[in-house]
C-alpha cells in the first residue's frame, strides 16, 4: 500500500506592527504609504490603503470591476489607490506600493521615459486625472504575501470585492 504524504501546511505570515516592515520604514517617513492590489473571483476586485502615518489606522477603499487579466487589473488598481492618495490626501507625496512587478515597472518607466512612450497608459492617467502627479510618487515593489502589512490589507480588501 502506497504511502500518503502529508498534507503541507501554509506558511504562517506574521505581519509587521507599522505599514512597512522596519527595515523600510525610515526610508519613506514622513511620506503617504499607500498599497494597492487585485484579486479575480467571480469578478475583479481591487484595493487601495492609504497610511497617513505609520501609527494611524488605515484608509480603505475598494471597487468591483469586470474580470480582465491578471496584470491589467494589477495596473487598475495601482490607478485607483493614486486616483485616491489625491483624493483623500491632495498635494502630500506619496509612495505607492504594489506586488505585481508588471505594474511597477511600466508606472517606473512612464515617470523616467514620458508618457509619449506609452500611449494607453497616458490616455488612462488623462481618464482619471492623475497625470500630474505620477511624478511624485515614489513607485516600489513589495513582496506579495510577505510581512508587509499594507500589503496583507490590501490583498484582503481585494479579494472580499471580487467575491
Amino acid at each position: 500500500m502506497p504511502r500518503r504524504r502529508k498534507k503541507k501546511s501554509p506558511p504562517l505570515i506574521y505581519p509587521s506592527a507599522g505599514p512597512l516592515p522596519w527595515r523600510l520604514a525610515d526610508r519613506f517617513a514622513g511620506r503617504l504609504l499607500v498599497f494597492s492590489d487585485a484579486s479575480q473571483k467571480r469578478l475583479g476586485g481591487i484595493a487601495a490603503v492609504l497610511f497617513g502615518d505609520a501609527t494611524g489606522e488605515p484608509l480603505v477603499t475598494t471597487r468591483s470591476l469586470p474580470a480582465m487579466g491578471s496584470n491589467e487589473l494589477e495596473l487598475q488598481a495601482a490607478l485607483f489607490a493614486i486616483q485616491q492618495a489625491q483624493r483623500h490626501f491632495p498635494g502630500r507625496p506619496y509612495a505607492l506600493f504594489s506586488d505585481n512587478q508588471d505594474t511597477v515597472s511600466r508606472l517606473n518607466r512612464a515617470r523616467s521615459q514620458g508618457l509619449a512612450e506609452d500611449a494607453e497608459l497616458a490616455q488612462m492617467l488623462a481618464a482619471a486625472g492623475i497625470a500630474e502627479t505620477l511624478g511624485e510618487a515614489e513607485i516600489c515593489w513589495v513582496k506579495g504575501h510577505a510581512t508587509c502589512r499594507g500589503n496583507i490589507l490590501a490583498d484582503q480588501h481585494a479579494a472580499a470585492a471580487a467575491a
